[in-house]
């Protein structure tokens, strides 16, 4: 029996744990709070948790746990995938991550090579399976004859329509400091041939409303970090527009704006005195007096009225409050965290939803086409996340690929040949997650 070793039993690991464990592979889960791995593996016979910390663990841990495997997945942090990626090598085992590659990561390819492994990485849901779909249609469309005018692609994870119960329109389905990290990125894209280059202060500035298809509310979309290498990955050089953008439900970016703008994404941290309140924190970071009324404070400085929905979302969530700062040693972004962990749950009754789309333009010998394909999945009601399926199955799926002999490449991999996404997709409309197609003469 093949053993996988998941590093991590977060919010997406359920359905990975769940769908190994039925395909008959030994699966160890090994997690800060064992708890949780238990949790994720049950009663089954063939699931072992342990508890590993990876900030606290030693070299030798980690590799103690890895060459007893025969594959790791890293559901951990990004910025660990690296340690578990160069383990691997030693031991000649296998690796899968959900994860972008990062340079440092790309820079470990001829190792893996060297050492006969396979690292896939961006096999989850945006990295994942935006990658696979698109590079489905793209390749259909050249093995026509044709040639990619523009491509468009838009990813939100959201709450579903009927959970949309607070007044920043979000919940988390992710890791909230994920979620406002994303908020610092810097953002580049080509629109008509022309490379758009946009700041990372800037990043909100640059919306537009973007109704989907089948959907009542209303949604903005805002580019998500350097789309160009994508015309590369996705062999369409002929492109003239190629843009990768983050939908959210409306008034997020002015809302994301202003928590930038006052401070409360900074990560450096503050010493504090004990029982500092959200209100002085906010007046601290805006340069005010710590007594002075933060929420007027606030309007004065953005030039808000009371009635503005930014008022309205920071003071409901206790930014203007005098609930105490959780630590005198904190980053404003870390302040921030805490109260979206505590206020942005779902309820154990609500879904989440996950919405991709993506917009082609392409001319064939027969004439240009517009092509729409979108993806709306919602979670199961007192089941599993959309986010954690969507997230977890294509890399699940990755997973078992490798091991019975199906994926052979070697190297740092992402998900876009055929031999890869093409089983990967038509096993995950199986397990209903697909796309609707729309097809149009232009």
């Amino acid at each position: 029996m093949k053993k996988v070793l998941i590093l991590g039993a977060g919010m997406v690991a359920g359905p990975p744990v769940k769908y190994l464990l039925e395909n008959g592979f030994q699966v160890i889960v090994a997690s800060r709070t064992k708890s949780k791995a238990i949790k994720h593996i049950g009663d089954h016979p063939n699931g072992i948790a342990k508890e590993f910390d990876i900030t606290k663990a030693s070299k030798e841990e980690l590799d103690e746990l890895v060459k007893e495997c025969d594959l790791a997945v890293s559901l951990l942090p990004y910025i660990y995938h690296v340690q578990v990626a160069k383990s691997c090598i030693k031991f000649k085992k296998h690796m899968v991550t959900t994860s972008y590659v990062s340079p440092e990561m790309k820079a470990l390819d001829q190792e893996a090579k060297d050492a006969g492994i396979t690292i896939l990485n961006e096999i989850g849901v945006d990295p994942g399976i935006d990658h696979m779909s698109a590079k489905k249609i793209i390749d259909d469309v050249h093995e026509k004859g044709g040639k990619i005018l523009s491509f468009k692609s838009y990813c939100g994870g959201l709450p579903a329509p009927d959970a949309v119960t607070t007044p920043w329109k979000y919940k988390l389905s992710w890791s909230p400091r994920g979620v406002i990290l994303a908020g610092r990125n810097p953002a580049k894209y080509q629109e008509d041939g022309k490379i758009v280059d946009i700041l990372g202060e800037d990043l909100f500035d640059n919306y537009y409303p973007y109704p989907v298809e089948g959907l009542e509310d209303d949604y903005e979309a805002y580019p998500n970090r350097d789309s160009t290498p994508y015309i590369d990955i996705y062999e369409i050089p002929e492109t003239k527009t190629m843009f990768r953008g983050t939908l959210r439900n409306t008034g997020w970016c002015r809302a994301l704006k202003k928590v930038a703008d006052s401070g409360y994404m900074d990560i450096e941290e503050l010493e504090l005195p004990a029982g500092f309140t959200y209100a002085q924190l906010t007046n601290k970071l805006l340069g005010k007096p710590l007594d002075a009324d933060s929420k007027q404070e606030f309007m004065k400085k953005f030039n808000l009225v009371a009635e503005d929905d930014i008022i309205h979302r920071f003071e409901w969530m206790g930014l203007f409050g005098n609930e105490e700062v959780p630590s005198t040693k904190i980053s404003p972004l870390d302040a921030l965290c805490y109260l979206w962990e505590k206020n942005l749950q779902y309820s154990p009754s609500e879904r989440d939803m996950l919405i991709m789309v993506h917009e082609f333009e392409y001319e064939l010998p027969e004439g240009k086409e517009r092509h729409i394909s979108t993806m709306v999945d919602l979670g199961i009601k007192d089941g599993p996340t959309s986010m954690s399926r969507t997230v977890g199955l294509p890399c699940a799926i990755g997973v078992r690929m490798i091991l019975e002999g199906k994926i052979t490449d070697k190297g740092v991999l992402i998900p876009v040949q055929k031999h890869i996404y093409e089983p990967v997709l038509k096993e995950l409309e199986e397990l209903n997650i697909g796309f609707t197609e729309r097809i149009e003469k232009i």
